[in-house]
């Protein structure tokens, strides 16, 4: 399932509260940074402390939420529904998706380039 043939770190769950935190903090920065730059009418607030809602201005919505007992992020999407694992190192996060093996930023990208009606780049900040 990890295509790039890391060995997964097992973490427990200090760490996920800490790699959680660190991915929706980067992406809070990139989609903001992404909005002054484009003007995309986005609106990004987080929710108590583990869920960003992310509104668009066509009004869709993107929710990215961590969850702490299955050390899992799910996406809600117009595309759908994702639920990403933990399958990197603390050195190389990686989160892929428990169906396709997708990896979550570059999906996250595409959701939100696709919902922005822009491309927009959405990557790991270093903690």
């Amino acid at each position: 399932m990890n295509p790039n043939n890391l060995t997964v770190e097992a973490i427990d769950d200090k760490q996920f509260h800490q790699l959680g935190s660190n991915l929706l903090q980067s992406i809070e920065v990139a989609l903001e940074a992404a909005d002054d730059e484009l003007d995309l009418d986005l609106d990004v607030e987080r929710q108590g402390g583990n869920v960003i809602n992310i509104r668009f201005r066509d009004k869709s919505v993107i929710v990215v939420n961590t969850q702490p007992p299955l050390h899992e992020i799910w996406v809600a999407a117009k595309s759908g529904g994702y639920h990403y694992r933990w399958a990197g190192t603390m050195a190389t996060p990686l989160w892929l998706d428990t169906k396709t093996g997708r990896e979550l930023l570059n999906d996250l990208t595409q959701f939100a380039s696709a919902q922005a009606g822009q491309a927009v780049k959405i990557g790991l900040i270093k903690p």
